[in-house]
């Protein structure tokens, strides 16, 4: 892994160059979703407080396939842990709410006003707030019900399409937590635009199932336009063009999309042996996707003489898409990402140190980098009391009733 500090390179934009700086949000919320949406508000400069337990967000002590979460996530934000429970901590952070521009919660509905952080508490105190929240489900039959990424992944057919007949398999990445995480922002940023012109915040509400509806709506409506059922992914792929497959090297597998006319002929001119861009039965696209069972096997014929890294050089000078087939962790040693600032250093509170990655977003060419890494839980606890006028004496009663940690 060769990632570069983002201090240090000027790939990154700097600090008092952020679009979000001056920005302030108070960031309640747990595992995925919530947390997604406050990294990309955190990257993009906005000054975020994540409000904790005393014993700290639980993603940091989940294992196996959920270690990564608390890294990831968690970068650019400060830690404040409070007991919401108590009558002091909730008081607390009312008062942080008040001088803040966006709240993002992703509880569910209705509990938060036990504590008056609420939208309807916190927006009459100040009316500028942009209240973001993170549902399982939008307005509704369904709203009062709670969901994670693999429910309404399996309810909205995402399962089905991706897995194979009587077998549904998730999309293993969480990608309705992420993706509805940040249309979350893409709310808060529009709200925000908006009280520009009208002084008041907004109630801006995300769903993971209407999330996943926009992920899938291209199978729907091909169904509604064929009368035809989309056939999930693991029992027959059917691409529409006529090489768009995986194929086997001498030493690896490398995915090829061969997509225009154009595409096709230099394909044919670079790679297959000559006659082949002169058969009629290979002319057009259409012809091409009719001949895929005699066409990708000849291919694959002929593509499986060649290595690995010649194939891939070979195909990046011809101008043709491509893609060797990798493990995740490959892409630490992946020369574009590492140059390009895309894998971000991060160091855990107990040292640790992993390589995260950055938004997949540039402004006028340079990244959003890291100004923070992932806190300990409370430690920014003493300084937020402090700005909200605590003296030192109060602190230490509060954290001496286990009202906060520091």
């Amino acid at each position: 892994m060769t990632a570069s500090s983002p201090t240090e390179d000027p790939a990154f934009l700097a600090d008092d160059d952020l679009p979000l700086r001056g920005i302030k949000v108070l960031e309640l919320s747990h595992m995925i979703m919530g947390p997604a949406a406050g990294l990309v508000l955190a990257d993009l400069g906005a000054e975020v407080v994540k409000v904790e337990p005393l014993d700290g967000d639980r993603t940091r002590r989940l294992k196996g396939s959920g270690i990564g979460y608390f890294p990831v996530f968690s970068r650019n934000k400060q830690s404040l842990a409070v007991d919401l429970k108590s009558a002091e901590g909730q008081a607390l952070v009312r008062e942080l709410a008040r001088g803040c521009d966006m709240l993002v919660e992703n509880f569910r509905d209705d509990s938060l006003v036990q504590y008056g952080l609420d939208y309807a508490s916190l927006s009459a105190a100040n009316p500028g707030l942009i209240y973001v929240s993170l549902k399982g489900f939008l307005s509704g039959p369904y709203k009062q019900r709670t969901a994670l990424d693999e429910v309404v992944q399996m309810m909205g057919g995402m399962a089905f399409i991706n897995g194979s007949t009587g077998a549904p398999q998730r999309v293993a990445p969480s990608v309705n937590d992420i993706l509805g995480g940040t249309f979350g922002v893409v709310g808060a940023l529009a709200a925000l635009n908006d009280r520009q012109r009208t002084g008041r915040g907004r109630h801006v509400r995300a769903g993971l199932f209407e999330n996943n509806l926009l992920l899938v709506a291209q199978f729907i409506a091909q169904h509604q336009l064929t009368g035809t059922p989309p056939v999930p992914m693991g029992d027959k792929r059917t691409p529409p063009w006529g090489v768009y497959d995986i194929f086997d090297t001498q030493d690896g597998r490398v995915f090829v999309a061969v997509v225009s006319d154009a595409n096709w002929r230099t394909f044919c001119r670079d790679f297959l042996p000559p006659g082949w861009s002169d058969d009629q039965r290979l002319f057009s696209a259409i012809d091409r996707e009719a001949a895929r069972p005699w066409l990708v096997p000849a291919v694959a014929d002929i593509l499986k003489a060649w290595k690995t890294a010649e194939l891939c050089a070979a195909l990046e000078a011809s101008g043709l898409s491509y893609g060797q087939i990798r493990q995740p962790h490959d892409l630490l040693d992946d020369p574009h990402l590492n140059a390009g600032g895309a894998l971000i250093p991060t160091t855990m509170p107990d040292g640790r140190q992993v390589a995260a990655a950055a938004l997949p977003i540039e402004f006028d060419g340079r990244k959003a980098g890291k100004r923070l890494d992932p806190q300990a839980i409370g430690a920014q606890t003493h300084d937020i009391l402090r700005g909200l006028g605590l003296d030192e004496t109060r602190i230490a009663q509060l954290v001496d009733q286990g009202v906060v940690a520091v």
